[in-house]
């Protein structure tokens, strides 16, 4: 099963939408893209995703572009910004999804509450991912 997450960035949500799914069924093929990439993985990001065990540091942000022909099982959009503007896919969607998440990246306060935000959004993600994994995958 192909699987593609979408956001703007691909810096955050998709990102650790990503990690979650590759950890949990090494047998699926994800990715994950933005509409408009930035130019690296958010360290909190990577840093809550740490702390479950995943890394995510050893990637980058994808261009939705590198997939647009890419067959696919789903596609998820994982924020608002990336559903809205999700590009027209060439190759075959089979099923087109919309898990949405509020972006961390945002967050504002002290170090240890914009923490707190990050660690929300992933265990938030884990808990949307895992319901769609049983309920689509397995």
């Amino acid at each position: 099963m192909k699987i593609l997450i979408l956001c703007t960035g691909n810096t955050c949500r998709s990102q650790m939408a990503e990690g979650f799914l590759k950890n949990l069924d090494q047998n699926l093929e994800v990715y994950s893209a933005g509409t408009e990439p930035g130019e690296k993985v958010h360290p909190k990001a990577i840093q809550v995703m740490k702390e479950k065990g995943i890394e995510i540091g050893n990637t980058a942000p994808k261009s939705v572009n590198e997939f647009i022909s890419t067959p696919f099982d789903y596609v998820i959009t994982v924020c608002d910004g990336a559903r809205e503007k999700c590009p027209v896919f060439l190759g075959t969607v089979t099923h087109r999804l919309h898990i949405g998440f509020d972006d961390p990246a945002d967050a504002t306060g002290t170090e240890e509450e914009i923490l707190e935000v990050f660690r929300r959004v992933r265990d938030e993600i884990f808990r949307d991912f895992m319901k769609f994994y049983f309920e689509h995958v397995k």
